[in-house]
């Protein structure tokens, strides 16, 4: 007995029309948790970037105008590169102790 898609009503999975039309609406983005309850975590990198490392931190709730105002903090605070991606923000290098110590000194006093 197989189950029935039920992401969609009509069954549709794909569709090569270049008029095919997404009825479902659009998610919303949540409010950014205040700095007390965010539970940031920093981690380092190196999965498929040739052997470079970075600092990932991970678990920031909220939009993302804000996940890039902190991203930008970060990276102007290290002096390096990085960006945002999949929900992570990623900072060029080994800066994780120092990301921890900022983080804790702004706020978000339940990183780790």
């Amino acid at each position: 007995m197989s189950k029935k898609n039920t992401a969609r009503p009509d069954g549709l999975a794909y569709s090569t029309n270049k008029d095919f039309f997404n009825d479902f609406p659009a998610e919303e983005p949540g409010e950014t948790l205040p700095k007390e309850k965010q539970k940031l975590r920093v981690k380092l990198d190196t999965k498929q970037r040739a052997g470079k490392v970075v600092t990932l931190v991970d678990f920031f709730v909220g939009t993302n105008e804000d996940m890039e105002a902190l991203a930008k903090q970060l990276k102007t605070k290290c002096g390096t590169g990085g960006s945002v991606k999949d929900g992570f923000i990623i900072i060029q290098g080994d800066y994780k102790e120092k990301i921890i110590a900022w983080l804790k000194d702004w706020g978000y006093i339940l990183t780790k």
